[in-house]
């Protein structure tokens, strides 16, 4: 039975991360905060639940899901390898608005869609949700709304949308002004900036300075404009 917790009120919040984690576990749907908008997430490694999150939103496979993880270290077991560059953005941004698509580890026993063997991946800034992933491990998550509707900024908006397809709500009241993550792509020789968004590319660029922006452009390469 589909339920919200409401989170400010503390012995509530308790039931209501008891009650996500166990729904986790089970392979059903929860809808938790996080610091840029309210996601529906899902165990990332039991592809029923994944097919019901891509159901819930009415999205296809060609656009995977991301993964949420509660703990730097979780990222070492879900890639190939991690390369200098990954610790120093994750060093910098981690927990926060930085996503980062890496090459998975072959040997993970997932389906989040057709990802081409890289997976998305952020640790969010928020106690409820790092709280949930402490315990439930790598959650596939997504935005909590149907695709092409705007980003849910409360779990009572998120409830509007998706209904009974999810059992869990934990409302934390209003995220704010929905703002998405940062997505940095470091599966090529050079990292490149997908989708600008919590984190600029100034930021970005103090941390890895030869930093792509999301046309390909190096940090010392002029915008191209067209003659007149």
């Amino acid at each position: 039975m589909t339920r919200t917790y409401q989170c400010s009120d503390p012995a509530d919040r308790t039931a209501g991360i008891a009650a996500a984690i166990d729904a986790v576990r089970r392979g059903d749907l929860i809808v938790m905060p996080t610091d840029t908008v309210y996601g529906i997430g899902a165990d990332a490694f039991t592809p029923t639940a994944v097919d019901s999150l891509l159901t819930a939103k009415q999205r296809g496979r060609d656009m995977p899901v991301p993964v949420l993880v509660g703990n730097r270290r979780t990222l070492d077991g879900l890639v190939m390898a991690v390369p200098p560059t990954v610790h120093e953005l994750v060093d910098a941004f981690w927990p926060g608005g930085l996503t980062i698509v890496v090459e998975q580890a072959s040997s993970l026993a997932w389906d989040l869609g057709d990802a081409d063997g890289t997976v998305a991946v952020r640790m969010p800034l928020h106690p409820i949700a790092l709280e949930v992933l402490e315990a439930t491990g790598p959650m596939a998550v997504s935005s909590a709304n149907v695709s092409g509707q705007p980003p849910a900024t409360t779990a009572e908006e998120a409830r509007d949308q998706l209904g009974w397809l999810v059992e869990v709500y934990l409302e934390a009241g209003s995220c704010g002004d929905p703002v998405a993550s940062t997505i940095v792509d470091v599966t090529g020789e050079v990292p490149r900036v997908l989708r600008q968004g919590a984190l600029d590319l100034a930021t970005l660029r103090e941390v890895v300075p030869d930093l792509l922006d999301q046309d390909g452009r190096g940090p010392h390469e002029e915008p191209v404009t067209a003659e007149a």
